[in-house]
């Protein structure tokens, strides 16, 4: 396959989306392509730059005209500077607004001087079932779907959603998000493990940006749960608007002691390696990346039966799944797992197993595809 120019415009945060840009762009290089970071700020996981992988920072002028700065315009004007300076070939747009609507209007711009370039909108969540449905933004976002050249969603269960909440005439492919499984190995010493919990205590694990949609509360009762059976800690990892609820909440149910929080942290591939459970009782997830870096870790997940779940974490496999607020029943079903070493070691095992299915090496092609079918599309 021909190597590629590949502009990603993306959110360069800790969420999910951003996180599965860098990674699909890092791994992009890595495979010979050249790859072109344009965002506010360099992304959270682009640790290190090299001749294939650039980052063009978006700066937004501060005019005191504006009651808020226009991103999206500085966005737009930046992207056909670095189309032309960088001559590149394919534009993946990571969420439809404001990305995909900067993109396109990047688009018009170029083709006033003659140049015809892709763009690619992956869908990822939020921007379609919380922010794009908005009456505000909803025709913004149809507009930005249906004038893309290729749409991609991560999950059957967000491609659903897209179709039913918003008139598209666009097909829209299934690319699975995926995760780089060798990565996850276990390369930390037991004395690591002491930081976090007692040899004989069970460690159970959430990450999240800690919002009502994530349902803490149902975390914090699972565990509770949970620790009147054996001994346990539970990680908190993220910041959010529920973070200082649920540390009230830890206090009143006197657990305190037994739950860290974690904050944000770039140490995640540590604190899942020496996980024993995760839990994931979302009241929305439209992929569950969260719970796909647990399973590659070799950590079995209880989550809810939500959104994409299902499409990644498999009933009485990798894990268990229930009903939203079904907090009894999973709490039944973590017990169950971590009720003996030997039952543990099996879901474990099997969880590993499960997320070799979404390994780099096998979706990072659809992701090469979809780009020479974009090129197709504009070469008519």
């Amino acid at each position: 396959m021909k190597s590629m120019v590949i502009g990603i415009v993306c959110y360069p945060t800790f969420g999910g989306s951003g996180v599965m840009a860098t990674e699909l762009g890092i791994a992009l290089a890595e495979k010979g392509h050249e790859v072109h970071f344009i965002t506010y700020q360099q992304p959270v996981r682009l640790d290190l730059l090299s001749h294939n992988v650039h980052f063009h920072e978006v700066f937004v002028p501060d005019y005191p005209l504006f009651l808020y700065q226009p991103y999206e315009l500085a966005l737009s004007s930046k992207l056909v500077d670095m189309v032309k300076l960088h001559k590149i070939e394919v534009l993946h747009v990571h969420y439809a607004i404001p990305h995909a609507y900067a993109g396109y209007m990047a688009k018009k711009m170029l083709e006033e001087e003659h140049i015809y370039i892709p763009m690619v909108t992956t869908l990822h969540g939020t921007d379609i079932t919380l922010v794009g449905n908005h009456p505000f933004y909803k025709p913004a976002v149809s507009f930005s779907i249906n004038n893309s050249d290729v749409v991609t969603s991560v999950s059957q269960s967000l491609k659903e959603d897209t179709l039913r909440l918003f008139d598209i005439d666009k097909e829209i492919f299934v690319v699975p998000n995926f995760i780089k499984v060798e990565k996850q190995g276990n390369t930390y010493t037991e004395c690591q493990r002491d930081l976090m919990a007692q040899p004989e205590e069970r460690i159970i694990t959430h990450i999240s940006n800690l919002r009502p949609v994530k349902r803490i509360v149902d975390v914090i009762e699972i565990f509770c749960r949970i620790q009147k059976e054996m001994p346990a800690k539970l990680l908190m990892v993220g910041e959010g608007p529920e973070k200082e609820m649920a540390e009230e909440m830890c206090i009143a149910k006197g657990i305190e002691d037994k739950v860290l929080f974690l904050g944000n942290s770039n140490e995640i591939d540590k604190i899942l390696c020496f996980s024993d459970l995760f839990l994931l009782p979302s009241e929305k997830e439209s992929f569950g990346l969260a719970a796909l870096e647990a399973m590659a870790c070799g950590v079995p997940v209880i989550s809810s039966n939500a959104g994409g779940l299902p499409e990644v974490n498999v009933q009485g496999v990798s894990g268990f799944l229930s009903a939203v607020g079904a907090v009894d029943e999973m709490s039944d079903n973590a017990i169950a797992i971590l009720k003996d070493s030997e039952t543990l070691a099996k879901y474990k095992n099997q969880a590993k197993e499960e997320a070799l299915k979404f390994d780099t090496k096998n979706i990072v092609p659809l992701y090469e595809a979809v780009y020479e079918n974009a090129l197709r599309v504009v070469s008519y």
